[in-house]
């Protein structure tokens, strides 16, 4: 589907059917900005489409699933809401997937890839960016941390896109979590590096409370050292988005789903990571797709 394409009037064919995944959020925002990504992927097309969580969030993956088999759905394409494809990505959808197909053995359901680094996600970013009068200036990228380093360094790499695009001096990468640098670690490279302000944008999908916590522990190191964070806040629902989606649903039914896999450490062994390669799916994050925890 070209970059200037319009989602509506979107046809993935009779029978056919799209599951939205998200990770889930104690913050009812964070919840509500993903089934509001969901409504607009629905309200382009003529497909059911569902959106369920791995955990925190109501309602579950697998629950979803089953509503869009109960609406008709014959051929299901499961799209994870997220960007970069870490373990939840890797390993709890296709989980979501497979118990899909146990469940009801008469139903195609195929597991689509994550939105990723696509002139969607960078442009949407780049233009939040633009507004909050960033243009320019030293950038500070936070992404969502894992433990898997293939999904790390597609931040990094987004970060990289993000600071050509907006014109920056130089560019940070952090993360909100489980890697390196962390965001207060981050924020002292940019103020080694000479930045007199920095602006700051989350490259998340939604809001939640590690959004919320980047903000607090930006504003924090701001008030310590007296130099100011322009917030520049996340990608959220954007309608530009709903065509990116559709793209990744029209490959997952048509069986053209192609994944970046040279260096995950699913694939081929890591170094540290060797005992990953053949993992069972879902393992990793031991999530439940029809019935999911509300903890970690």
């Amino acid at each position: 589907m070209p970059g200037g394409e319009r989602a509506s009037g979107v046809d993935h064919g009779p029978g056919a059917g799209v599951l939205l995944v998200g990770h889930g959020s104690r913050s009812p925002a964070g919840r509500d900005e993903v089934l509001s990504l969901g409504e607009l992927v629905a309200r382009s097309t003529g497909a059911p489409v569902e959106t369920g969580f791995l955990e925190l969030s109501d309602p579950a993956a697998g629950a979803a699933l089953d509503r869009l088999v109960e609406r008709g759905a014959q051929r299901i394409a499961v799209v994870p809401l997220m960007l970069n494809a870490g373990g939840h990505a890797k390993s709890d959808v296709p989980a979501v997937v497979l118990e899909g197909r146990a469940r009801h053995p008469g139903v195609h359901v195929a597991y689509g890839r994550a939105l990723g680094i696509e002139h969607r996600t960078v442009s949407v970013a780049v233009e939040r960016i633009t507004r909050a009068g960033g243009t320019g200036l030293p950038l500070l990228v936070v992404a969502r941390g894992t433990s898997e380093p293939e999904a790390n360094a597609d931040a990094a790499r987004a970060a990289r896109l993000l600071a050509e695009a907006s014109r920056s001096p130089f560019v940070v990468t952090g993360y909100s979590g489980l890697t390196w640098p962390l965001v207060p670690e981050a924020l002292d490279q940019c103020r080694r590096l000479g930045a007199t302000s920095v602006v700051l944008f989350a490259w998340y999908l939604s809001t939640g409370i590690l959004v919320q916590r980047m903000k607090d522990q930006a504003a924090a190191w701001s008030a310590e050292t007296g130099i100011g964070v322009v917030d520049a806040g996340h990608l959220g629902p954007d309608p530009r988005l709903a065509p990116l989606v559709h793209a990744r649903a029209a490959e997952a039914l048509a069986g053209d789903v192609r994944m970046s896999c040279d260096v995950c450490s699913y694939r081929a062994p890591f170094p540290g990571l060797e005992s990953r390669v053949g993992q069972a799916i879902g393992v990793g994050h031991s999530h439940l797709a029809r019935e999911h925890r509300h903890s970690h």
